[in-house]
């Protein structure tokens, strides 16, 4: 294979990676929710019976060690296990989940979680304003976390920062 040859492929093949988050973002994945790992982390079952693990996208729910993670775990179980969900994928993370907006039965679940007090924004990620006013309001009802203590109430990327 001549030089020209090998930089050819090697500039299309950078092309295609560079663009591959692009052809994420554009992407839907239909299937039964199958299991959740905890409160912004689920697996639905497609057509093709291919388990795709799926990260609740703008949203991060207390671990499972925090104060509300098990309750929140329980939420998100109560809205989708079991449910055919439509997945809006945003995007792959590092670990290899799915991020993406989920849609039960015409429910936005990320904004769900956060109406009723079982997440908060995810402030590093968040792009749609409507989750802020979303938080603030459950923030003023005191609705779910936001009934815990004031010292209990640690956003979940402090609560891991400070175990590392």
């Amino acid at each position: 294979m001549s030089l020209i040859n090998f930089k050819r492929i090697l500039f299309l093949v950078l092309l295609c990676i560079a663009f591959l988050p692009l052809l994420a973002t554009a992407q839907e994945h239909i299937g039964r929710v199958v299991g959740i790992s905890d409160g912004d982390t689920l697996t639905i079952l497609d057509d093709r019976k291919k388990q795709i693990k799926v990260r609740l996208a703008e949203i991060d729910t207390p671990e499972t060690a925090q104060p509300y993670g098990a309750r929140a775990k329980q939420e998100l179980s109560r809205l989708v296990h079991g449910k055919t969900v439509i997945v809006k994928v945003r995007d792959i993370d590092r670990y290899g989940r799915t991020v993406g907006r989920v849609y039960a039965d015409d429910i936005d679940v990320n904004a769900e979680m956060v109406r009723i007090g079982a997440a908060w924004v995810y402030r590093k990620y968040a792009t749609d304003q409507n989750l802020y006013a979303l938080e603030k309001q459950a923030r003023q009802n005191r609705g779910g976390l936001w009934s815990l203590p004031e010292a209990q109430q640690v956003p979940p990327w402090e609560w891991r920062q400070a175990r590392r």
